[in-house]
């Protein structure tokens, strides 16, 4: 899979966004890494939480900003929620030992990931989140097969919610 695939989604208020996490979390699998990009406020760690909640964790779910990363068991699956916003240079995450996290079997969701450049893992999708007043607006991009089978089957999940 070679051709960029994107949807975009205007999200009203949190709820809509938390809506977008649950409809995307059961298309997440194993191996996949997923870039949580946009401004401070914009929605990443709420949308993380969504994720975590649609998994069936229902323990608390912190932001990662000072620990680096979050570590999460639900089912069989491994989720690891990063944030990078306190780097101030793309070694850190090598130095950090960060890699480590990026398993076949897990699935990371990494906010700030243009702090770690060239360092981080490829994503197979990455979701951006921009302001627009009181609203917000998503665009999610698919890199690769998996993330390309994803964000089909998470359109076909709002086609199918919009039409009942």
């Amino acid at each position: 899979m070679t051709e960029a695939v994107s949807a975009s989604f205007f999200l009203s208020d949190e709820a809509s966004t938390i809506t977008l996490g649950h409809k995307l979390a059961p298309f997440l699998g194993p191996g996949m890494v997923v870039w949580l990009r946009g401004d401070l406020g914009a929605g990443k760690t709420t949308i993380a939480r969504a994720i975590l909640r649609a998994l069936g964790h229902t323990g608390a779910v912190k932001s990662p900003t000072f620990t680096l990363v979050e570590v999460y068991v639900v089912s069989s699956l491994y989720l690891y929620h990063l944030d990078l916003y306190r780097f101030n240079a793309p070694r850190e995450f090598e130095e950090a030992g960060l890699g480590e996290y990026f398993e076949k079997d897990a699935v990371c969701l990494v906010e700030w990931p243009e702090k770690a450049a060239d360092f981080l893992p490829p994503a197979d999708i990455e979701l951006f989140l921009c302001l627009a007043g009181e609203s917000r607006k998503a665009r999610l991009s698919a890199r690769g097969e998996r993330g390309y089978k994803c964000l089909n089957a998470l359109r076909k999940a709002f086609k199918s919610t919009a039409a009942r």
